[in-house]
């Protein structure tokens, strides 16, 4: 007989399957509860070494930057603004697993469960200590969740086990009370990490305590822009679309913010927020497109944003005249290379925003500061949380998604989009029935929409108002409508008379094309 046999009669072959399956569990249970001991104390140690330090963060982190373009694009396309919601779910199933696993090894084959958490303490550190705001401290919280998790599992274990714990504290707990114990300690961490996290709150403060600047420059907002039966033509902030690679959203303090700008620059220039205010901000409406947007899909919107015209800036600092492009990076080592001629631009209004529809801008869409330019996808010049601006070229330098495949300029594609009738709604009825949308073309603009009922023609939509061509637009069609199913399909065409092409092409490496249809049930 092995040695665990001698040890372990009851199983012995022949022993109930029950009891076999019972012990399973319970070492699954004992490294399962380990790990979040472990994962909940390096959550708590993170309050004093940042955020960006926890375990669990760092981890996800790290699994953002290193999947695969096709793999973002698919969690993108299916779950839009909750792609980080999605990956911290399977990353959670994934760990839980992991640890199950490790326990029942622990147990089984001391001390390889111990083993495989010394591995995932190493790819914690490893994570925490390569993020881009990485202090000496960072690798910390991994490291002192580990040995406490470690401790945990070899408790547990040998508890489950029958041998003898040396700690007389402990001994006289049963497994059933020490499982309880470090479940309860570590959900008491995480709970604790959470509710003593000072810099978020100190954050939130410094966001309710600014006060916008009056515009020296109003938007041009017109009657009209809204067609009744759409969403508003201004997007409320709730409601705003978020893609980003952050998965905590960063805590910056206003009075702690500054920019930086440098490179190809006669003048290095360094800006606090106190400084940023008291420049003439201008107010603009612009509506901002995801590069990942399907067509007819929803990661776009159109939002009122103050701000301070980033050529402004580039012309204190001097640029030289052989850069070509800007890279600007997040607090958080995001980085975006914007093609400098759209920046210095004098007819297109790339501002560094403070201000969204009327208020600070939320946290989680970059205050204190982020960039908003006109025309261009997100992903080469959205950057959110911003504080630094270097004046490069594109042979020079390369930004966060130009290394995974993605183009370098990213001028959004001309796009439309049936928003009504509603798309699985139930059927409507015959007669006269409203179809409307939206179209968008930044910084070219939208001439005109047309409307195609199943193989007919093209036909004219009306179109609502815009305050220019940095927004979307609103369309409408009456249609009368008569019995049976029917496929609409809407294109539009823009100021410069291009037409949307109904040519096919997936959001990567520069932007989804084609023709959105919608199918109507009618009767």
């Amino acid at each position: 007989m092995t040695k665990e046999l001698q040890e372990r009669p009851e199983l012995a072959v022949g022993e109930p399957e029950s009891r076999t399956t019972k012990s399973g569990r319970r070492r699954a249970l004992a490294g399962l509860v380990s790990g979040i001991l472990a994962l909940g104390i390096g959550d708590l140690i993170a309050i004093w070494t940042g955020q960006s330090s926890s375990p669990y963060l760092a981890v996800g982190s790290a699994v953002v930057d290193a999947m695969p373009t096709g793999l973002k694009e698919f969690a993108i396309t299916t779950f839009g603004s909750f792609d980080k919601l999605a990956l911290f779910v399977v990353m959670a199933v994934v760990i839980a697993a992991l640890l199950a696993v490790a326990g029942m090894v622990e147990s089984r084959r001391r001390p390889y469960g111990t083993v495989m958490f010394y591995l995932f303490g190493a790819i914690g550190m490893a994570a925490a200590w390569t993020r881009a705001d990485a202090g000496v401290l960072s690798p910390l919280p991994t490291l002192l969740g580990i040995v406490a998790g470690v401790l945990a599992l070899r408790t547990l274990t040998t508890k489950e086990r029958g041998e003898a714990v040396k700690s007389s504290l402990l001994a006289r707990r049963s497994f059933v009370q020490l499982l309880g114990i470090g479940a309860a300690a570590g959900g008491i961490a995480f709970a604790a990490g959470r509710a003593f996290a000072t810099t978020a709150r100190k954050a939130v403060s410094s966001r309710e305590s600014v006060t916008l600047p009056e515009p020296v420059e109003r938007e041009r907002l017109q009657t009209g822009t809204q067609v009744d039966v759409l969403e508003p033509f201004q997007t409320p902030n709730n409601d705003f679309y978020r893609i980003d690679t952050a998965l905590q959203v960063p805590q910056l303090s206003a009075d702690e913010w500054s920019l930086r700008v440098h490179g190809m620059v006669d003048t290095e220039i360094t800006m606090s927020f106190a400084e940023l205010l008291k420049l003439p901000m201008i107010e603009r409406m612009m509506t901002l497109s995801c590069v990942s947007n399907p067509v007819g899909g929803n990661l776009v919107g159109n939002a009122l944003w103050l701000g301070y015209p980033i050529r402004e800036l580039l012309s204190k600092a001097g640029v030289h005249y052989d850069a070509d492009m800007v890279l600007s990076k997040s607090s958080d080592g995001f980085t975006a290379g914007t093609p400098l001629d759209t920046l210095t631009d004098s007819d297109r209004d790339a501002i560094l925003a403070v201000g969204m529809n009327g208020e600070p801008l939320p946290m989680e869409h970059g205050f204190p500061v982020r960039m908003v330019v006109p025309g261009l996808y997100g992903f080469v010049s959205a950057t959110k949380w911003l504080v630094d601006l270097e004046v490069t070229r594109f042979d020079r330098k390369v930004a966060y998604w130009t290394t995974r495949g993605w183009s370098a300029r990213g001028p959004v594609k001309l796009s439309s989009r049936i928003e009504v009738p509603r798309s699985g709604g139930n059927p409507v009825q015959p007669g006269p029935v409203v179809v409307a949308g939206t179209a968008w073309s930044p910084h070219v603009g939208i001439e005109r929409v047309e409307l195609k009922l199943d193989s007919g023609p093209w036909q004219p939509t009306e179109l609502a108002a815009a305050p220019s061509t940095d927004t979307w637009r609103q369309w409408r069609f009456d249609w009368d409508a008569k019995p049976g199913s029917h496929r609409l399909t809407v294109r539009a065409i823009d100021t410069e008379g291009v037409v949307q092409t109904s040519s096919r092409a997936a959001p990567a490496p520069d932007g989804a094309t084609g023709l959105h249809s919608r199918t109507v049930t009618v009767g």
